[in-house]
């Protein structure tokens, strides 16, 4: 039986289920608190669930909201609001998924393959939970990140007795979630290894690598030795020690083993899921984390029943705990789960703020408006210009930089364009491209592009960005003018001295460029350790730095003919 807590939130009072048992179908049993109001009546459940820990997430009744850069911002504090949930006269019950917390069970692998799926246990789950006296048979789901991603897991199993969803900031293709453009990124190693200042995976002792439970001794060694020769990795002391020490950290060795796409990320993919939800999902995401933005709209774009895509600002980062977005949620809940008609589903079906304005875009589609790409060129002089150079490349000479492995220097080198001032506001929004004809005298590096909204008093904010490896260069039959798909399948090496022509897809953006303001590009094969965006994410936000020396040479000239494509705006919002 479970224990019974009662708690003071401010002259609310809560009741808490604790240690409660929930049993699977194959008689494993997870960990489960219930929060709830003391009348004794059942309520619809809100259920959140991930393997960070449920006593973690009780923090959100004792602490106040932190924002980033505050150190004490934690990033798995994510299951939302318990005091506003109880309020609201639902039951939040928060899970720990198996082998993780005070639950049963194995892991094995990441929530996209090995061992059981996760979506099969969120099924047993939410039909136990539909069947307690404390709750009233409805079920809807709650929390950022993981548990965004979970929520998706869930309802592609369709259990019955799952109302609707309220999805916010998941992660959903979870290669290009860990590598952004062939290029990998840490926070995945911070989130499930732990580190100052922020939690992890709150795993015990039967977490297990999908690798080594697949691949023989001998077969790891050779894997690991094939891996160790990427000399960006070789470069890592991480890296080096994940690899040696598999079993230090299973599930990180899991992401750097398999650094290409594949059957490893593909098994169970919540995009390729999403034709089986029916339900009502409600998908939220703020600008400044392309990659969840880019995967969050070809969510929306799979789904079968009513949805709704809300694209909020920047920055990125919501609090911890986690109580952005409530207001909205609510009322997505009392309608599709109390029947209240609060004229939710009267309003557009994508509603999208817009950087600079600080208005909303709404519409029935993503875009909300109709676009049209535009090209804007590299020309002399780091100048960017809607006509492209007309001189040769004997007269225009490639842009250039030297970088040196950060194992002996600090210093990040950075190439920039930049408009001339924008006379009229100017506004785009979508996905985006540029296409670098460059050289380089190595096999591989990486590209990074980062574009600002530069105003005329200095300050300057992030619109979005784009990454790509080298050796990812290959582009798919999806690829269209403005909206490049690289396949991630293999890794081609570049030849040393060739001009090859890079097309990096730029992440979903929405911003109108106001006038007197510019519209900057910098390009990096690394990003600064520490700059005003980066200080808005968690620590270890960022990319795999390249492990050899390397020049760049960028061609824009009338032959090699370096741009970005945008999708500027050609209509009015509704």
């Amino acid at each position: 039986m479970a224990d019974l807590e009662t708690f003071d939130a401010g002259g609310q009072t809560i009741h808490i289920r604790k240690n409660l048992r929930v049993p699977m179908r194959d008689g494993i049993e997870l960990a489960a608190d219930a929060y709830q109001g003391v009348e004794d009546k059942p309520r619809p459940a809100l259920v959140a669930l991930s393997p960070y820990g449920k006593e973690l997430q009780a923090l959100a009744l004792t602490m106040p909201p932190q924002r980033r850069p505050s150190p004490m911002w934690d990033g798995c504090i994510e299951a939302g609001d318990i005091a506003r949930v109880v309020a609201e006269n639902y039951v939040h019950v928060i899970g720990d998924l198996r082998g993780s917390g005070h639950s049963e069970g194995e892991h094995i692998g990441n929530y996209n393959a090995g061992g059981v799926s996760l979506g099969r246990d969120a099924y047993d789950f939410i039909e136990w939970v539909a069947e307690q006296r404390w709750c009233d048979g409805n079920v809807g789901m709650i929390g950022i990140s993981y548990f965004g991603s979970m929520q998706v897991l869930a309802a592609a199993e369709r259990p019955p007795h799952l109302k609707a969803i309220f999805v916010s900031g998941g992660h959903y293709d979870f290669y290009e979630t860990t590598y952004h453009g062939g290029v990998m990124w840490f926070m995945p190693r911070a989130a499930r290894e732990g580190r100052g200042g922020d939690s992890g995976w709150a795993f015990t002792d039967n977490v297990k690598s999908r690798m080594l439970e697949t691949f023989s001794p001998d077969e790891i060694e050779k894997l690991v030795a094939e891996r160790l020769r990427d000399p960006d990795v070789a470069a890592w002391p991480n890296l080096v020690h994940v690899l040696n020490y598999p079993k230090h950290h299973e599930a990180w060795f899991d992401i750097v083993m398999n650094h290409l796409d594949g059957e490893w990320y593909e098994e169970r993919n919540p995009i390729t899921l999403a034709p089986n939800i029916d339900i009502p999902v409600y998908l939220q995401i703020d600008q400044g984390r392309g990659w969840t933005m880019d995967g969050t709209i070809e969510l929306f774009h799979a789904l079968q029943g009513p949805k709704k895509l809300d694209i909020g600002p920047y920055p990125p980062m919501q609090s911890r705990p986690f109580i952005e977005e409530h207001d909205t949620m609510f009322r997505w809940y009392d309608y599709w789960i109390k029947g209240i008609d609060n004229g939710i589903m009267d309003e557009p079906a994508v509603n999208v703020f817009v950087e600079g304005t600080r208005e909303h875009a709404t519409g029935d589609q993503w875009p909300p408006k109709e676009v049209e790409y535009r090209s804007l060129y590299l020309r002399t002089r780091r100048k960017l210009s809607f006509e492209h150079e007309p001189l040769g490349t004997e007269y225009a000479a490639p842009d250039g930089f030297y970088q040196a492995p950060l194992t002996v220097t600090d210093k990040v080198e950075i190439l920039s364009w930049s408009t001339a001032p924008f006379e009229e506001p100017t506004e785009m929004i979508g996905q985006g491209a540029a296409h670098l004809f460059a050289e380089i005298d190595q096999p591989d590096t990486n590209f990074i592009l980062r574009l600002w909204d530069s105003a005329p008093n200095g300050k300057r904010q992030l619109i979005t960005t784009g990454y790509l490896k080298a050796s990812h260069r290959e582009l798919d039959a999806r690829s269209t003018e403005g909206n490049p798909y690289h396949p991630h399948t293999r890794a081609v090496p570049v030849e040393p001295g060739a001009i090859e022509e890079y097309v990096l897809r730029l992440y979903p953006f929405a911003a109108t460029f106001l006038p007197g303001h510019r519209l900057v590009a910098e390009l990096s094969n690394n990003e600064p350790l520490a700059d005003d965006h980066n200080a808005l994410l968690p620590p270890d936000a960022f990319h795999l730095p390249v492990g050899r020396p390397v020049t760049h040479k960028i061609y824009r000239d009338a032959t090699h003919r370096s741009r970005l494509v945008l999708p500027f705006t050609t209509r009015r919002a509704n």
